[in-house]
């Protein structure tokens, strides 16, 4: 027993040996990311779909004929299609509203595949709630049809009111019919028969660009892969690799890349929102902020006489007055190469809010102190 105990344990310390040193010759990457999550292999890309219907079924929630005359003339095509004729007939119904439907059409889609489609009123309906859509045709940006959709329609909210108050929760005049549309025509494109392949950045950048090529290169051990510019790399399938395109795409999409960007300090001047990188930096610079504030206030009293004595009652005024100098602020200066966290903590102890940080940022950014650009949304 005890022989195989020792024996045991000698494996245990091996594996565990191992283990570390697989650790140490193959450390992971602070910050790295898969190539596949950072780039758009060409080819392999959505396509828009667009189409105009007809949801029927609603209770009493759908288009005034009137006010749509599109709905109408949808009423009466579709109707006289289907052999019933109401052309010169005087139609009053809501039960019907026109829609726009829309749909993605995912890369490699076969023919008989089933797609999500989105639904909303054209016209003045209410809601959706309860509606079915009619069979629809989904057209591409050729005019070709590449889907047809029909489905009831699921609508997340709802509107209810009576004539003095009402409700609206979300958007009930859009919704949603899961997997309502067949993929009738595919994209005619084989991946398979590529030569070569281009990978798009998703964020362009020079160093990301390189970085990709030579870490496909080293993962192939040929050069495979160069950057064209800062946005395109190109992959040419290597001389005597077994396989096609998309097995080599498999090699290489799961790679990991540290990715580059440039210092970049985005500002949403609406909600007061400020998203700095982490490679901000600043030079040298003094910051102040302040502002003068006045406060008046009047609280006038009444002045009476003794009791028994001679005088009238008189109101007095009385005035407080308070002037805010903001002394309490000080100067504060920014050394050479101040990180993002450092500047932060210089803004908050100021204590200087949102919109006035974005002030300050562009003002630091007009002085050329600012080693970054600034984004205003």
């Amino acid at each position: 027993m005890g022989k195989i105990l020792k024996k045991i344990t000698r494996h245990a310390a091996v594996a565990a040996i191992f283990a570390v040193f697989c650790l140490a010759a193959f450390p992971q990457q602070a910050g790295a990311t898969r190539i596949k999550d950072i780039v758009e292999f060409e080819g392999v890309r959505d396509n828009m779909l667009v189409g105009y219907g007809l949801v029927v079924g609603l209770n009493g929630t759908g288009d005034s004929l009137r006010n749509s005359p599109f709905t109408e003339q949808s009423l009466i095509g579709m109707l006289e299609r289907l052999g019933v004729n109401i052309r010169n007939a005087n139609l009053n119904t809501k039960n019907i509203a026109a829609v726009m439907v829309t749909a993605t059409l995912p890369p490699f889609a076969a023919q008989g595949s089933r797609i999500d489609v989105s639904i909303s009123a054209l016209g003045d309906a209410k809601s959706l709630q309860g509606g079915t859509l009619l069979v629809t045709p989904l057209l591409g940006a050729d005019a070709e049809v590449y889907a047809v959709a029909q489905g009831p329609v699921a609508v997340a909210g709802f509107a209810a009111g009576g004539d003095a108050a009402s409700v609206t929760q979300n958007i009930p005049t859009a919704g949603r019919v899961a997997s309502g549309a067949i993929v009738e025509r595919e994209i005619d494109f084989r991946l398979e028969d590529l030569e070569d392949v281009r990978l798009a950045l998703r964020n362009p950048d020079f160093t990301t660009a390189r970085r990709i090529a030579g870490a496909i290169n080293e993962r192939l051990g040929t050069a495979a892969a160069f950057a064209e510019n800062g946005s395109i790399v190109r992959l040419t399938k290597p001389s005597g690799y077994r396989g096609g395109l998309v097995n080599l795409i498999t090699d290489i999409e799961n790679l990991r890349v540290v990715p580059d960007q440039i210092a970049r300090v985005v500002i949403d001047e609406r909600s007061g929102v400020i998203v700095m990188g982490r490679d901000v930096r600043i030079s040298t610079v003094a910051i102040a902020q302040g502002n003068l504030t006045i406060s008046i206030a009047e609280s006038p009293q009444v002045s009476q006489p003794q009791p028994f004595g001679e005088g009238d009652t008189a109101v007095v005024p009385r005035t407080a007055l308070r002037v805010d100098d903001d002394r309490q602020k000080r100067l504060a200066v920014m050394e050479e190469g101040v990180t993002l966290q450092e500047l932060v903590q210089s803004l908050n102890a100021l204590g200087i809010g949102p919109r006035d940080i974005i002030t300050i940022l562009q003002s630091i950014k007009a002085a050329g102190a600012l080693q970054a650009d600034i984004e205003v949304m």
